[in-house]
């Protein structure tokens, strides 16, 4: 008898488009043709972007509750269940409900390690992250965090980085990019809310001469940096375009990319930077460290350091033989660890070893190690 397809649902309760979505549908367009996917998500705009990056892939809209989870996991009977989580709070109907089918595996992917002060979301977290079969963090320092965070055990957390394609909108373009004196361009991609700090790259280039901004992405910060950028009186050196559908088409108009953001998992927009040999300078926070090596693949600064920030910014705008040669080892290393090919084949492996495994215990689990 032929051994039938493993069928794989692929879980978020996001109702918004991020990169941990995005990421999900690189996971999903490039995995093999003999794994067969269901979507299954809570927002109808999220599954169907999720779904539309594969062929004949069933898809699942259910109602943030438990019951519902309950009855359609059920009634699918998947041999797994991968469920990424924006935040370590996020899914608890689907691994609740998920846990409760007797032989399908569990998998929770974490986006980003972030710690809550809420007892009850904290105990719900721990709760089933000690009970999946396999729990995954986007970077070893990810791992690290959660398994802090919510007291997991060491080793307990497995680093799967994001990946992202390689495509000729990221091919690397060097014209010109060897001329002195002149201005360069600051990109940024990432929603417009605290978490990003955008505030702090508008007031790093209020202090380095010759530089200008742009700010790809929405959100309810956009009043707050415009106000910014009229107080800073950089206002003609700042673009906020929005939301745009392709952001790596502006990749090749920017000489740098700024990443100052105060907290992090491993951040497609890096990559994609990285993929088209723009020089990062990053803060060292989540896993982000793991790909921008300071002074070797882009600079690193610590989270809320304008002054750094913007002697990092002044050193390439000055240097431009260096934004080149911190872009190409930045590619050279993302062509070798973060694509989507790399990213697929290491889920697909997971995959494999929990099913060749018995399932984890879902009443007790061993005792955290130390």
């Amino acid at each position: 008898m032929d051994k039938h397809p493993l069928h794989v649902i692929v879980y978020t309760d996001s109702t918004g488009i991020g990169g941990a979505e995005i990421s999900l549908g690189h996971l999903v367009a490039t995995a093999s043709e003999d794994i067969q996917f269901t979507i299954v998500g809570v927002s109808s705009v999220v599954v169907d972007a999720i779904a539309s990056r594969r062929s004949s892939v069933k898809r699942v809209v259910l109602s943030d509750n438990l019951f519902s989870h309950l009855a359609t996991f059920h009634s699918l009977r998947p041999d797994i269940i991968h469920t990424n989580l924006c935040t370590p709070w996020a899914c608890h109907s689907a691994l609740t409900a998920a846990l409760s089918l007797p032989h399908t595996r569990v998998i929770r992917v974490d986006q980003l390690p972030l710690r809550t002060t809420d007892a009850i979301a904290l105990w719900k977290t721990r709760f089933l992250s000690l009970r999946v079969d396999a729990h995954v963090a986007v970077g070893e320092a990810s791992c690290r965090r959660m398994e802090d965070f919510y007291a997991l055990g060491r080793n307990s957390v497995i680093s799967i980085p994001n990946g992202v394609p390689d495509s000729e909108e990221l091919t690397p373009d060097f014209t010109d990019k060897l001329t002195t004196g002149k201005s360069i361009v600051i990109g940024s991609v990432g929603r417009l809310d605290a978490m990003k700090a955008h505030e702090i790259l508008l007031k790093a280039i209020a202090q380095v001469e010759q530089t200008k901004a742009v700010i790809l992405g929405e959100g309810d910060e956009r009043n707050h940096l415009e106000a910014l950028a009229d107080e800073l009186d950089i206002r003609d050196r700042v673009h906020l375009p929005g939301w745009v559908e392709h952001p790596q088409s502006y990749l090749s108009t920017f000489d740098v990319v700024a990443l100052p953001s105060r907290s992090e998992g491993f951040p497609l927009a890096m990559v994609e930077a990285m993929l088209a040999a723009r020089p990062v300078v990053a803060t060292c926070v989540g896993s982000m460290p793991e790909a921008i090596l300071d002074g070797k693949t882009g600079l690193l600064i610590e989270k809320n350091d304008v002054d750094g920030l913007a002697i990092a910014l002044q050193r390439l705008r000055d240097d431009p033989a260096l934004r080149i040669q911190l872009g190409q080892a930045a590619r050279d290393m993302a062509l070798a660890n973060f694509t989507v090919e790399a990213m697929t084949q290491r889920y697909k492996q997971l995959w494999q070893d929990v099913m060749a495994r018995s399932r984890s215990s879902r009443l007790r689990v061993p005792r955290p190690r130390d």
